[in-house]
């Protein structure tokens, strides 16, 4: 019971993540993998989500 509750809540949320995954292959210096550091790739992911997120804060306010 637990597990089908699980596997439908991921399943629900498996379109938001894809169309987020998709826009952050639109910067380019991440989808092209410039980075070879894990801590500076992982910076450049962050500031990509942060700078995505405020677009999308923005629009809705």
């Amino acid at each position: 019971m637990l597990r089908s509750a699980l596997v439908r809540y991921l399943y629900c949320h498996l379109n938001l993540v894809e169309r987020f995954l998709n826009r952050m292959k639109h910067c380019r210096r991440i989808a092209t993998r410039y980075e070879k550091h894990a801590a500076n790739c992982l910076t450049l992911v962050k500031l990509a989500a942060i700078r995505l997120w405020l677009c999308v804060d923005e629009s809705t306010a």
